[in-house]
């Protein structure tokens, strides 16, 4: 008989998560509160769809709307069955939420995942925390999702619950320095038009061979052929949580993070009204690997 799992949130992410998960093999029975997109009219009836022991795999924003569900699925949920949280929840979170799930023998799996809108074809990256019994079970789940090839190489039970979070956190920090480094290459390349006559192809003849080849620097190319000086969009930069929180741990734990910290000061200024062409880069790679909004430039 084929797994059969309930999905809470059915966004960019989770829809495609359904996808895959489905294109594998495993029945899904989602939730949204969109009835466009929505399997089931409410939680109660995700949960009563659900054959027992049953997994309820729970993708939305973080903070108090991930406590909000989490809580109402263990009003609704019964002794032997897990959640799994795979937004992106702060770690201090995921022990609130053990707690809560603990009070009536519910297991509870914090699971960072990364991969953005690319997941549903290339597969996540996942980085679990949890009780060696919970991720045991859930482990046809996360094969399904991770990227084909060995499961070492895209998927990691990292600790116990929080761990998951925790190293997804980390992750994305270093994903904050990254991104500034080649947006900071890019302004520069691009002050030299009387000498650097081709930015777009400078950057694609990177991808191979060199050491700073990597994913990021194909999205970045992919921005570039798209909007060469990009135009279309403000230099205007977000930030989802994870690189605050990676700075509040380095200072907890007297780690120097000189680098991403620098990064996340430059996405402060950039909502200051400065137009840089760095930042700018990041806006738009941030919009290739996770369908993140931009400001459109007047």
């Amino acid at each position: 008989m084929a797994m059969h799992i309930g999905l809470v949130g059915l966004g960019r992410m989770g829809s495609n998560m359904r996808k895959r998960l489905r294109d594998q093999g495993i029945e899904v029975t989602g939730y949204d509160k969109n009835p466009d997109v929505t399997d089931v009219a409410s939680l109660a009836d995700l949960a009563a769809a659900l054959p027992a022991p049953r997994i309820v795999w729970v993708m939305v924003p973080a903070g108090d709307i991930t406590h909000s569900v989490v809580e109402e699925l263990v009003g609704l949920l019964e002794k032997g069955d897990l959640i799994i949280d795979g937004g992106n929840s702060r770690f201090t979170e995921d022990a609130r939420h053990a707690e809560l799930t603990a009070k009536k023998s519910i297991g509870f799996v914090d699971a960072g995942v990364s991969g953005g809108i690319w997941g549903l074809e290339n597969g996540y990256g996942l980085m679990v925390g949890g009780a060696d019994d919970d991720v045991t079970r859930a482990m046809p789940i996360f094969d399904a999702l991770r990227p084909e090839g060995p499961r070492a190489e895209g998927f990691v039970h990292v600790g116990p619950v929080g761990a998951g979070h925790y190293a997804k956190m980390v992750h994305n920090g270093i994903e904050y320095g990254l991104m500034q480094a080649f947006a900071e290459g890019y302004e520069l390349l691009d002050k030299r038009e009387d000498l650097i006559k081709d930015v777009t192809g400078t950057f694609k003849a990177w991808q191979r061979g060199t050491v700073v080849r990597s994913w990021l620097l194909e999205l970045l190319v992919r921005a570039l052929e798209q909007d060469p000086d990009f135009e279309e969009i403000e230099g205007y930069v977000e930030d989802s949580g994870e690189g605050r929180w990676t700075l509040e741990e380095a200072i907890d734990n007297a780690v120097p993070m000189p680098a991403i910290s620098a990064s996340i000061f430059a996405r402060f200024v950039s909502r200051q009204g400065d137009e840089s062409p760095a930042m700018k880069a990041v806006a738009a790679l941030r919009h290739q690997f996770g369908g993140h909004a931009v400001k459109k430039a007047d």
